[in-house]
């Protein structure tokens, strides 16, 4: 099974596979009688052929800030603009995620998220964030890396 299929069997979750971390940078998988492994939760893995996806066209508004959030994307294809009223905060490429703050904090969307080119995303609802965060150490350390570098790039930009 290649690994990116392997995250869609962790999302399978629902199904109820047997799983039990396997060290501080992997989880083991037990689906349907075999174990799978994994060394790195890297978001692009969060975008294999088999996960479920959200098609949207260039200029499409995925959401808007002030809205309410049950999920989180990671970009399978395309380019996402990040905005604050007229303010571009960021153009985010593949394999990057967005929206996870309000799965974070419980709060309504603080910026809108347009499409700059049609763009395949992969949600994850909230209850897979909190399953991967739980299960795998890796992806909680790399969402925290890529909320405290976001932090960073904010902070060069006020001073």
């Amino acid at each position: 099974m290649p690994i990116s299929g392997l995250l869609y069997s962790v999302f399978a979750h629902l199904f109820q596979p047997s799983l039990q971390t396997t060290g501080t940078y992997g989880i083991c998988v037990r689906i349907r009688g075999k174990e799978f492994r994994v060394a790195d939760a890297s978001f692009s893995l969060l975008t294999g052929n088999s996960i479920e996806t959200r098609l949207v066209r260039a200029g499409g508004v995925i959401f808007r800030e002030g809205e309410q959030a049950n999920e989180l994307f990671v970009i399978k294809s395309g380019y996402v603009r990040i905005q604050v009223g007229n303010k571009t905060m960021a153009d985010l490429a593949p394999d990057t995620i967005f929206g996870e703050m309000a799965l974070i904090d419980n709060e309504p969307r603080s910026a809108t998220a347009t499409a700059l080119t049609d763009v395949e995303l992969v949600p994850v609802s909230e209850k897979q964030f909190l399953f991967l965060v739980s299960q795998t150490p890796h992806f909680a350390l790399k969402v925290m890396r890529t909320l405290a570098q976001r932090l960073r790039t904010m902070n060069k930009g006020v001073y």
